[in-house]
């Protein structure tokens, strides 16, 4: 999750599914999480970030996938699409939730709240709620 010095979160069009989502991937397997993180949000957006804290970890229990959210901060470049964006934007905590489904945008608003890290499970589209 990249916040800007407004406050607004760094999101992207996906241009596979056409969702608003925050830039992120697949790690490779010799690199680190940090790393994964700096280089999915500049080959998504084209904005360099330095990577500070966990403030995630997000369980899709339907396709065993886990994410891991961190709290990044711009460092440079400039916004662009890429292949996997059909659009980048700096949106409100508001618009966040008006245009992301709840299980991206609940990863967003939970970097925010400073409360984190957050352990949450979700089937792809619904939060579970814990148990």
């Amino acid at each position: 999750m990249v916040t800007g010095e407004d406050g607004r979160l760094l999101a992207i069009r996906r241009a596979d599914k056409g969702t608003w989502e925050l830039p992120g991937g697949v790690l490779e397997l010799d690199e680190t999480p940090e790393a994964s993180v700096a280089r999915e949000v500049f080959e998504e957006t084209g904005i360099h970030v330095e990577v500070n804290q966990l403030t995630g970890v997000y369980n899709n229990t339907t396709r065993g996938i886990v994410a891991l959210v961190f709290r990044c901060k711009p460092s440079g470049g400039t916004e662009r699409t890429s292949s996997e964006s059909t659009a980048v934007d700096w949106l409100t905590s508001e618009e966040v939730s008006e245009r992301m489904a709840e299980v991206f945008a609940i990863r967003l608003l939970d970097a925010l709240d400073g409360n984190g890290p957050h352990v949450r499970n979700h089937d792809g589209k619904s939060l579970i709620a814990a148990r």
